[in-house]
């Protein structure tokens, strides 16, 4: 296949065009298809008719399928069943129960998996419902943000370490409506990239609790002026979705965030990852 590449912002972002995701993917694209990745850190498809295997194949090309670490949701409106490894994102109810994981609201910035010892990669995410607006996911360019940072505020930090704490829907958010899960971790606060060896923000609003080896106070201080760096609209990009959009990011070099919706709409996104291969450093 020839594939055209579209950047989408100015510091991430790029939209593939000229590929259909349901068909097999010659050596060469898929080499093109990833190298695209690992240049804008998020990848955008459009109009791609995917059924769950499609998704499994093509997540194969970021690399190895992510276990999924949460109990199966319920089956899917319109799917017979919901195959090992994709999880559900979904603010749709069953009987009042959510039949799928992070149901309603807005989120804060984050990376997928920090809590782990091993964090996944990467995330895709393949819409099946979107709300008539809002429920848009907006992703920030953490070596963008690692390289502008100022030197009095990047200077403290290299070498350290943060504390990422996850119990989403019990403590961070505080109404119940998560889903239980619960994991800590250790990682550096600017992390080295596996594939360019380049440096990105690692810490977040939603997850990081401090950094170790500071006072209390110092730690708060130098963290949120960089969750507010992190964070400025110079390296952000806002996908508002449509159906049959899939997205690929990579959660070693960027963050993102989700914008509120309607809690009448419904939403139902289909969700793979690509698993680690290394501890960060």
């Amino acid at each position: 296949m020839s594939i055209e590449i579209i950047p989408l912002a100015p510091h991430i972002g790029a939209e593939i065009r000229g590929v259909d995701l349901r068909q097999p993917l010659d050596q060469q694209t898929r080499d093109a298809i990833h190298a695209a990745w690992l240049k804008h850190l998020v990848l955008l498809f459009r109009d791609q008719d995917l059924s769950q295997q499609n998704l499994l194949d093509v997540t194969t090309v970021f690399g190895k399928i992510g276990q999924l670490a949460r109990p199966k949701a319920f089956r899917p409106p319109g799917f017979d069943r919901l195959l090992d490894n994709i999880m559900l994102i979904s603010n749709i109810r069953e009987n009042g129960e959510p039949i799928g994981a992070l149901p309603d609201g807005e989120m804060m910035f984050h990376h997928d998996m920090m809590h782990a010892a091993i964090p996944h990669k990467g995330t895709c995410l393949y819409s099946v419902e979107v709300p008539s607006h809002g429920g848009n996911t907006v992703f920030a360019n953490g070596y963008a943000a690692y390289e502008t940072l100022p030197n009095e505020v990047r200077a403290p930090l290299e070498g350290k370490r943060a504390f990422h704490h996850y119990n989403y829907g019990s403590v961070q958010k505080g109404d119940g409506k998560g889903t239980a899960a619960f994991s800590e971790s250790s990682h550096p606060v600017f992390r080295t990239h596996d594939d360019t060896g380049r440096k990105a923000v690692y810490v977040n609003r939603l997850m990081t609790e401090r950094v170790e080896g500071l006072p209390e106070e110092e730690s708060a201080r130098l963290l949120n002026i960089v969750y507010d760096h992190a964070e400025k609209s110079d390296w952000l990009y806002e996908h508002v979705w449509r159906p049959r959009d899939l997205l690929v990011w990579d959660n070693r070099c960027s963050m993102h965030a989700r914008t509120d919706f309607p809690a009448g709409e419904r939403r139902l996104m289909l969700r793979t990852t690509v698993e680690g291969e290394a501890v960060p450093v």
